[in-house]
């Protein structure tokens, strides 16, 4: 059984933990999605999309 989970679902996840458990400020959580925002719209964009996507094939390749 193959498990897919969207990115922004998984990183709202592990920033929600953050902000529980670890200490993590809201504004600190508000300038990394600012940020996210920002990247997005920036030249270097589709090169993060691209290494993202790699990283998630090779994850999505290992075999147990």
């Amino acid at each position: 059984m193959a498990l897919s989970i969207s990115a922004v679902v998984l990183f709202a996840i592990i920033v929600f933990i953050l902000i529980r458990k670890s200490g993590l400020k809201a504004g600190h959580a508000i300038v990394c999605v600012l940020l996210g925002f920002y990247l997005a719209s920036s030249s270097i964009a589709p090169t993060i999309s691209e290494l993202t996507t790699n990283v998630a094939g090779m994850i999505g390749g290992i075999k147990f």
